[in-house]
């Protein structure tokens, strides 16, 4: 056995006693989940507070959560998945490894286009994903679209994290959606030629890099700028300060968005209190919650809802894309491959 195969079952047996430890309390909430924020722990406190219903969390990566509902197979003692994007739900719902939540709540919250169409997985938050650039050295009129990052203008000038980030395949699911697959593969492959480095580190990394003149623009999802902005370090407030965030394609179809979503695991023993979080997590008393304190999007993308997400100003989003950016992923995937996109 080698140690990727040992490490998985490690894994899985460590989730199991977990949930022998835990599923069989009545009425307890499981959830698997790839968020790590605090705030997200403080909204589960208070669900239980006001319901009496205990969430227990374990935390990994999508892929790694996924991995272990599999190998759990009915066994699972998770009732929940969250995860931070479409295209992980969407895989997730592939694999049979999640049920429809019937719900009028989660209906009503969560716009169609920001929900599995056969209610396996719905939207809890928002993410777009920009253009971060420098106010001291460009401006908004310099930018329109993110096919216009592949013109030869920008050689040098351009910065992204790895194709290994969910983020970035998700927007190449989109432009596949948007232009076609010919075509957004030959926008990845002009974008790596216009890269001012190899990608290094996350979003805020390339932000990071603009301010300090390593490059004159980045991809960024916004709630990473509202987080530098934000934070208690000063040099973090110092960088998000120093960039601007433009939207693109808003002559268009709109800029590319994706969601944190939740979806009721197969083998859920406890449906009704999940469906309870769910609902509690999409209503606008914790929307509002997740746009203050995480600077995400609420669904009804009310950029009123935080101070942060009012300075970015309005935008027009794609909502045309989001269900399908799992069924791209895999294309996505090898246009990046191909691309040459580390």
């Amino acid at each position: 056995m080698n140690a990727f195969r040992l490490r998985l079952l490690l894994s899985v047996v460590s989730v199991s006693l977990w949930g022998t430890l835990f599923s069989a309390e009545a009425g307890e909430v499981n959830l698997y989940s790839h968020r790590h924020y605090e705030v997200d722990k403080a909204i589960f406190e208070e669900f239980t507070k006001e319901t009496g219903i205990k969430v227990n969390v374990v935390q990994a990566t999508a892929d790694q959560l996924m991995e272990r509902l599999k190998a759990e197979g009915e066994n699972s003692p998770a009732d929940l998945l969250l995860t931070v994007d479409a295209g992980r739900l969407q895989r997730a719902k592939e694999a049979n490894l999640l049920q429809p939540a019937t719900s009028d709540k989660l209906d009503k919250a969560v716009p169609e286009d920001l929900r599995d169409p056969d209610k396996q997985w719905y939207g809890v938050t928002v993410r777009a994903r920009v253009i971060v650039f420098p106010k001291d050295r460009l401006k908004a009129a310099d930018f329109s679209t993110y096919e216009d990052l592949a013109d030869a203008k920008w050689k040098g000038r351009v910065l992204a994290s790895s194709s290994g980030s969910v983020y970035n395949q998700s927007l190449v699911a989109s432009l596949i959606e948007a232009d076609g697959l010919e075509k957004a593969q030959q926008w990845a492959t002009d974008f790596v030629r216009n890269m001012a480095r190899a990608p290094q580190g996350g979003d805020r990394d390339q932000a990071r890099a603009v301010m300090a003149g390593l490059a004159d623009a980045a991809l960024v999802n916004t709630y990473y700028i509202g987080l530098l902005r934000t934070s208690k370090d000063p040099k973090d407030i110092e960088v998000g300060e120093a960039v601007e965030v433009f939207f693109p394609n808003q002559d268009g179809r709109g800029a590319h968005i994706n969601v944190s979503g939740i979806g009721l695991t197969r083998s859920s023993r406890n449906k009704e209190n999940a469906i309870k979080l769910m609902e509690y997590l999409v209503s606008s008393e914790v929307q509002a919650r997740f746009a203050t304190a995480n600077h995400e999007y609420p669904l009804s993308l009310d950029i009123e809802a935080s101070p942060v997400l009012k300075a970015f100003g309005p935008f027009r989003a794609d909502r045309g894309s989001v269900q399908k950016l799992g069924s791209l992923n895999a294309e996505a995937v090898d246009v990046l491959n191909k691309a040459a996109w580390p």
